[in-house]
């Protein structure tokens, strides 16, 4: 739901600004390497990710339902990403990589070096992208995230009154939720900067689905560039849950022909984000995506390992190999609400 036609295309155009030969080469081996695996059920990969998410931290200051951050049920370690590790990983894959998402789990900002990374890999030329509540977004981190160059910033709203708002983003505060994204324009605006693509990420829930008019308005209101509309990922869905929207184009669910819920993605066997993408939690462990939140997957350790001996080693290729035979036989992927490309 663009504010503007032309807000994807500004985003877009931030994104085009990391272009190199060499990455748009790499991005190339590894499409591909994907349209290799999707026809013949070949593994092998070739070339570097063009995207990936590392995890600033694992603590969060809200407490979500449907979210092992807000619940505090994580069974792996907690923690904060340290500068050294973050560098090096960042630095080895600079030249080949296109974009950094900071996120995966956690509140971005709790992590007090979290900008520094931002600079940082903005100094190699990646276009950087995070999502936070925006409860930390007081004046000087809103200057400083505007001066980082941080590519995109997401910020969470899920409601236009307190009460909808706090029925899904527990123990928080919409009113610091605004006042946080209105410093971030400001001072967009007082340092004649286009970054970042600032974004009101509403996660439809049935509390606030009646509410995507007025989010709409507000976010034309406070001046950000885009709202988008996301669904809920829910760990039982069914009739009577209170999460699961009325309106069923807002759900990632729906029940099959037996009166099962399942989702409404079909679960192909082959997935793009395998071959492009991964993500690094803030303990350096590598793990397939963003469905992967307790680290059950774990396919390498670059506090040990080079980026390159975990991508192509032997246990990325095996978890390759098993989802391109049966991906529904994996269980993250049986709650994926993205499924495959259609050009594939």
């Amino acid at each position: 739901m663009a504010l503007s036609p032309l807000a994807p295309a500004r985003d877009a155009a931030l994104w085009a600004r990391s272009f190199t030969g060499r990455r748009a080469a790499n991005a190339y081996r590894i499409w591909s390497s994907f349209r290799r695996a999707s026809r013949t059920k070949d593994p092998r990969i070739d070339g570097l990710p063009i995207h990936i998410a590392i995890e600033p931290t694992t603590a969060c200051n809200l407490r979500c339902p449907e979210c092992p951050s807000g619940l505090r049920n994580f069974t792996r370690p907690t923690g904060n990403l340290r500068q050294e590790l973050f560098t090096r990983v960042i630095d080895e894959l600079a030249p080949d990589l296109w974009g950094l998402t900071f996120y995966f789990q956690g509140e971005p900002y709790i992590n007090p070096g979290f900008l520094d990374m931002v600079a940082h890999a903005r100094s190699k030329g990646i276009y950087t992208a995070t999502s936070t509540n925006a409860h930390f977004l007081d004046e000087a981190k809103a200057e400083a995230t505007v001066r980082s160059g941080l590519s995109r910033l997401i910020i969470s709203l899920d409601g236009t009154t307190q009460e909808t708002y706090s029925a899904y983003r527990k123990e928080g505060d919409l009113a610091q939720v605004i006042a946080g994204a209105e410093r971030i324009v400001k001072w967009k605006r007082k340092l004649r900067s286009s970054t970042p693509h600032v974004v009101f990420q509403f996660l439809v829930v049935r509390p606030n689905e009646h509410q995507i008019p007025e989010a709409r308005a507000l976010a034309r209101k406070i001046g950000v560039d885009d709202l988008w509309l996301k669904t809920a990922q829910v760990y039982d869905p069914r009739d009577d849950h209170p999460l699961i929207p009325t309106q069923g184009r807002y759900s990632r669910y729906r029940r099959n022909t037996r009166g099962v819920w399942e989702v409404k993605n079909a679960l192909d066997d082959r997935c793009w984000k395998m071959w492009h993408s991964c993500v690094i939690t803030w303990d350096g462990r590598v793990v397939p995506c963003c469905f992967d939140k307790d680290a059950h997957h774990v396919l390498g350790d670059l506090r040990t390992q080079s980026f390159r001996e975990v991508w192509t080693g032997e246990a990325y290729t095996a978890f390759r190999r098993d989802l391109l035979a049966a991906r529904s036989s994996i269980e993250m992927c049986r709650n994926c609400s993205e499924g495959s490309p259609v050009w594939a």
